[in-house]
């Protein structure tokens, strides 16, 4: 079969074997398999990411020196069972599927381990347990999103956000834009983005954000900034009840409780936005947790591949609540499909280009271009 091959950060289309299942495998005949930022991440930074990996009992993450086929948002048909595997789905159904895979006792990861061959190529393993039938009205260019809208959903779902809540989304590339999708499928009425791209911002209204704003002219935190008198009012709310209480010298707690239900009819007591880091470059947490609002909700969604910083002194004092998320599980991944089969989630405005297999090199470096590209799809046919 023909597949790029990732090897000391070079992109080469090679030809390989043919995958043969094995017991408890699906092969797949891929139709299309979307470039992801992990994959643009992974191929200059392995290394760090392996070490990391390891340091969590996972040594299979694959490394510079491996030679690797990358790629892990892929949709194709169903060729052929290993042996002695229950046929779940017939052979030429449409599916997608979860990027593990079960081989020599352990599970690794599709297309980021060398012992599990990627998508960028025209054949895939899988599990069959993990693999999901694509709805007939569906095609192959939308449901390979299924994978990165099932990360945004799985992101939504850590942050618990209310539909009245207000969302702000920091980086619209492909991920940001995934997770205003869902936050609006999920009923989030209120959804501010913020992105230095003029294309970007333009894919985030398409989205469904409410607010889009430029940070180079406008701050996302702007409708917040009223906020910052909640400090200076808290603190003159506990010297009321500090005088309260050194005049009663007796039950402390009673007034003080007076003094708290009025603040929060007064609006003293604020809850902050939930907030998506979507960015993953260094200084984007400080960023986040030292312009947010008093008791906001941050969501971590971007993988920031180095060491990074920021001040927990903020956070504490802001009581800043820093959650971070990472993949989905499988119910997450199966509704992502169903979401973009029925039409409520349209991922369609993210795919801005498709390239066959020769194509994946240059499609690396064009990604590197914000207001070029958002998602490119590979199509092994091409």
């Amino acid at each position: 079969m023909r597949a790029v091959v990732c090897h000391r950060t070079e992109l080469t289309v090679e030809d390989l074997p043919d995958l043969t299942p094995e017991r408890g495998q699906v092969l797949i005949d891929v139709e299309r398999c979307g470039i992801c930022g992990s994959d643009l991440h992974a191929r200059l930074h392995s290394d760090e990411t392996a070490a990391g990996a390891a340091e969590l009992g996972y040594d299979h993450f694959m490394r510079s020196s491996d030679r690797v086929v990358m790629g892990h948002e892929f949709v194709g048909t169903v060729a052929d069972y290993g042996p002695g595997t229950r046929k779940r789905l017939p052979v030429g159904t449409r599916v997608v599927a979860l990027p593990v895979l079960r081989a020599g006792g352990s599970t690794h990861l599709t297309g980021l381990s060398p012992l599990a061959s990627g998508g960028y190529a025209e054949q895939v393993l899988a599990v069959p347990s993990m693999t999901m039938r694509v709805p007939d009205e569906l095609d192959a260019d939308a449901a390979a999103l299924t994978e990165p809208m099932a990360v945004a959903l799985h992101a939504v779902r850590r942050g618990e956000v209310g539909a009245k809540d207000t969302a702000v989304v920091i980086g619209c590339g492909p991920i940001g834009l995934a997770v205003i999708a869902m936050l609006k499928a999920t009923g989030v009425r209120h959804v501010i983005a913020s992105d230095f791209s003029a294309g970007r911002r333009a894919l985030a209204e398409k989205m469904g954000a409410d607010v889009v704003v430029n940070p180079a002219d406008e701050s996302p935190w702007a409708s917040f900034a009223e906020s910052k008198r909640y400090l200076t009012e808290a603190i003159a709310l506990a010297d009321l009840g500090i005088d309260a209480m050194d005049k009663l010298r007796a039950v402390p707690l009673l007034p003080w409780a007076h003094v708290m239900r009025a603040a929060e009819k007064a609006g003293a007591t604020p809850r902050g936005p939930v907030v998506f880091e979507c960015v993953g470059i260094p200084g984007m947490i400080e960023h986040v947790v030292s312009n947010a609002p008093l008791l906001s909700r941050v969501v971590v969604v971007g993988v920031c591949m180095g060491e990074d910083t920021f001040r927990p002194s903020m956070a504490i004092n802001k009581e800043i609540d820093l959650r971070f998320a990472f993949a989905y599980d499988p119910s997450e991944f199966h509704q992502a499909l169903q979401w973009i089969a029925s039409g409520k989630v349209d991922v369609r405005p993210l795919v801005t280009g498709v390239v066959g297999l020769d194509g994946v090199a240059g499609a690396f470096e064009d990604l590197g271009d914000p207001e070029r590209h958002a998602k490119i799809l590979v199509d092994p046919s091409r």
